[in-house]
């Protein structure tokens, strides 16, 4: 690595750092979801988001958003949401006359930095099929033309609380995703006690506004993160153990993993997508980057393995209802079951 690529790292991890403390000063006791947001942003993912409502989940990424600098669009999910409100909409002007203005999508053009879909498992699946697009490609079919979004993430919320007139995700939509992330309500007693009463945390926009925008240039994330991926480096051991990761997420009881009340053998449908795995190594690549190194170690491996994995390991149906009690226990066991080099 040269010279001018380490400073230019260098640079970069500290405007990373002051960012992330930024964000965590206007969003209290959420330390390890906003540093897993971080290692998104810069591997480039997309993010579903899961949570109970009223926990901050808009008010994190309206700060991101603020802090790359680009444009912000939000979405909400609806039983009666079709595609095209995504594209576009159409409105009566002042004269009667029928109008069409861009969407979400394209009301922003390339600037669109960070598209928030709110609740998005009650939208139906055709509106999951057009974000599937936009997702894998950054690009949008509409009015004979594509329109493209070279720089969009996908954040996406999932309300845990309510399941009426809700639509799952199918697997190759949750597999799109990069992580899975859950945002809880805080349980550090100083922290409630000053979401309460601290009337700074009452007001949202104002608080969003002390964050310095554009600090981090979203035009600069595609590139940036081609650098890291290509500057941090890894060894055959670390191959090894990523390899018996991956296996052991679909054949857990060939590694001796074992859960209480549970025939191994039967336990997963599917384990994790070659896709998912590349995700992996670029979230654990970008940590390494952010400790302020250019060798993976597995340390590194282990940090984002939950948040990566644990959406897209499918269990079989009739273990489906144990899936919240389950699957931190399978992946705690494939951790301690697999030997780090």
């Amino acid at each position: 690595m040269s010279m001018n690529t380490e400073h230019h790292l260098s640079d970069w991890r500290d405007k990373a750092l002051q960012f992330e403390q930024q964000i965590n000063r206007t969003v209290i006791g959420q330390s390890q979801p906003v540093r897993d947001l971080l290692l998104a942003v810069f591997a480039r993912g997309h993010v579903l988001l899961e949570g109970q409502v009223g926990v901050g989940k808009t008010t994190l990424l309206r700060a991101m958003a603020q802090g790359l600098g680009g444009q912000y669009q939000r979405i909400e999910g609806t039983i009666d949401l079709m595609p095209s409100d995504l594209i576009y909409y159409t409105y009566l002007n002042s004269e009667g006359r029928p109008c069409v203005d861009p969407g979400p999508l394209l009301k922003q053009g390339e600037k669109l930095s960070i598209f928030f879909f709110n609740e998005i498992n009650r939208a139906r699946p055709q509106v999951h099929s057009l974000l599937l697009r936009v997702m894998a490609e950054r690009s949008v079919s509409a009015f004979n033309r594509d329109y493209q979004m070279p720089h969009v993430q996908v954040f996406a919320d999932r309300n845990r609380v309510e399941r009426e007139e809700t639509f799952e995700l199918p697997a190759a939509a949750r597999d799109r995703f990069m992580m899975e992330i859950s945002i809880n309500t805080p349980v550090d007693d100083t922290v409630l006690d000053a979401l309460m009463f601290d009337s700074r945390f009452h007001d949202v926009d104002t608080l969003i506004e002390s964050i310095d925008s554009g600090m981090l240039a979203y035009y600069q994330l595609n590139q940036l993160a081609a650098t890291i991926q290509n500057s941090v480096q890894t060894s055959p051991t670390l191959h090894r153990y990523a390899l018996a990761l991956w296996k052991a997420s679909s054949q857990p009881d060939l590694f001796g993993i074992q859960l209480s009340d549970v025939d191994m053998g039967q336990l997963i449908l599917a384990g994790a997508s070659p896709r998912g795995m590349s995700y992996f190594i670029r979230a654990a690549k970008v940590r390494a980057w952010l400790e302020g190194r250019d060798m993976l170690l597995p340390e590194d491996m282990q940090a984002v393995f939950q948040v990566t994995m644990a959406h897209r390991i499918f269990l079989n149906p009739i273990y489906g209802y144990r899936r919240e009690e389950l699957m931190p226990e399978l992946v705690e066991g494939i951790l301690e079951n697999i030997a780090a080099p």
